[in-house]
């Protein structure tokens, strides 16, 4: 792949993201972050398809969005209610937008599409500086397994159906906390490549991002619902706030 930038994951996925990927639940998290926003303005970086941003600004929270792919954003614009949501395109580790926020929040993994621990503290730091006192910084991420990729690459079969076979192929770079990962999608009208370039980042590695921008962890679940988060918990709701 000749160039693979902050935009390339949107632009490839945008046509079939909805079909993969909107069937998900969004209730937990709409009523996690119109508690969390408590009347303010919202901002989603990556705000994508409008997975989220769209229930959410029709529970009545005034939303705005980041996203780096114009692809996705021609999608959420195509969608009942998705014109009247104001949109950047940008880089979200920039937080190219003015104004103060009473919440920003970024979910399903999309933090760790910023591809450096130098773009990430670069995340944080631009987010503090556009929250309002005793604003709040909501990250919804996986907790880093690397017992499957410890050999630095690892092949799993997601889905195998009458019509689908799904394929999950990774490699790792243990030294960057590093993982490209290509989702393999073969069907009988032929195959779909869709590749992601992550920089995972464990809690206590965020939280110390967090510390460095002058935010403070208020909460950490394991789900939007608020179950409690453990050693065991795959997924984390982290909520910073300044």
């Amino acid at each position: 792949m000749e160039h693979f930038g902050p935009e390339t994951y949107g632009e490839r996925v945008a046509d079939v993201y909805d079909e993969w990927y909107m069937p998900v639940d969004t209730a937990a998290e709409v009523a996690l972050l119109t508690e969390l926003a408590q009347g303010g303005r919202v901002l989603e970086l990556g705000i994508g398809t409008g997975r989220v941003a769209l229930p959410l600004a029709a529970s009545g929270v005034e939303v705005h969005g980041i996203d780096a792919s114009p692809a996705m954003v021609e999608r959420l614009r195509a969608k009942p209610g998705g014109d009247t949501i104001p949109v950047t395109i940008g880089e979200m580790s920039e937080v190219p937008v003015d104004g103060e926020f009473a919440l920003v929040f970024v979910v399903f993994n999309t933090f760790f599409q910023l591809y450096s621990q130098e773009a990430q503290l670069r995340c944080f730091g631009n987010v503090a500086a556009h929250l309002q006192p005793g604003g709040r910084f909501v990250i919804h991420a996986f907790v880093p397994d690397t017992s499957r990729v410890e050999s630095g690459d690892h092949l799993a079969v997601k889905e195998a159906s009458l019509d689908l076979v799904r394929l999950d192929a990774s490699v790792f770079d243990s030294s960057r906390q590093r993982l490209d990962t290509t989702q393999v999608r073969i069907t009988e009208d032929g195959i779909r490549l869709v590749h992601a370039k992550l920089r995972f980042a464990w809690p206590p590695e965020l939280d110390l991002m967090a510390r460095l921008a002058g935010l403070t962890l208020e909460h950490r679940w394991a789900t939007f619902d608020k179950q409690p988060f453990s050693g065991e918990s795959a997924f984390h709701v982290s909520v910073y706030r300044a």
